[in-house]
């Protein structure tokens, strides 16, 4: 009798097991990221095989200390980085990174729009010998504001790779800035949105160059104009699907 019991239980276990099992398998693809390099300055979260998100802070007036994100797209020894980390000195960690950690070397930087989140450590990065690019209105709004500005400029769309992983950088219109860009890899489904997109929960932020009747329209643009889209990155808080892109229009459509 009781090696019955011990097998019924052993049995019941198993089953238990088969069924977490066949669940877990009918979840699909998650978005959530682990931690593949942490320090104080600098967090990198990997995203998949080829997309990191790279996070650093910055200090603002009236808002404290605030983490700002940015990706890396790495593929056979080349790397891409979207948006700078916000100082020349967590810049220097980001490529050592990229360099020692992944064996690969900064193709290029592209950046979001001329705010200092954005290229606030690009200075770094033309020390490392890589090519910078934003769009023209980028270029000269960092020039306006005494940034360091990008060295490549663009119209509406860029195009860019990393071994054999595709970027493609376009202007969809105008929204927390009148330059503002997103950078969509769709061989990953990975979008990477910048201040344009915001996480769930977050409140209207700097509007001190925004455009707020056009942002919403903006964000519904990319949204219909990217159907295969799976994960976004907004330039704050934590990723998320298409998710983002409509709590973003919702936000600011009220």
């Amino acid at each position: 009798m009781s090696s019955a019991r011990s097998t019924y239980k052993t049995l019941k276990t198993f089953g238990v097991v088969l069924a977490v099992l066949f669940i877990c398998i009918g979840c699909g693809p998650q978005k959530s990221s682990t931690t593949a390099y942490t320090s104080n300055t600098l967090k990198i979260e990997r995203i998949n095989d080829h997309v990191y998100k790279h996070i650093t802070f910055l200090t603002v007036p009236h808002f404290g200390k605030v983490a700002c994100n940015g990706l890396v797209m790495i593929d056979k020894g080349e790397a891409i980085v979207f948006d700078t980390p916000t100082t020349d000195f967590v810049s220097r960690e980001l490529i050592d990174w990229i360099e020692k950690k992944q064996k690969s070397t900064v193709k290029a930087v592209v950046i979001n729009h001329f705010h200092n989140d954005c290229l606030g450590g690009l200075k770094a990065f033309h020390e490392k010998g890589a090519a910078s690019y934003a769009s023209d209105r980028t270029i000269q709004l960092a020039k306006d504001n005494n940034e360091v500005p990008p060295k490549h400029g663009f119209d509406q769309r860029l195009e860019l790779k990393a071994g054999e992983v595709l970027s493609i950088t376009a202007f969809y219109g105008e929204a927390h800035t009148i330059d503002n860009v997103v950078s969509y890899l769709p061989g990953e489904q990975v979008l990477f949105g910048g201040c344009l997109v915001k996480s769930i929960g977050a409140g209207k932020g700097n509007l001190a160059d925004a455009n707020v009747e056009a942002w919403p329209i903006t964000a519904q643009t990319i949204k219909d104009s990217l159907p295969h889209l799976k994960i976004v990155v907004p330039g704050h808080g934590k990723n998320g699907g298409t998710d983002l892109l409509d709590y973003t229009v919702k936000l600011f459509s009220q």
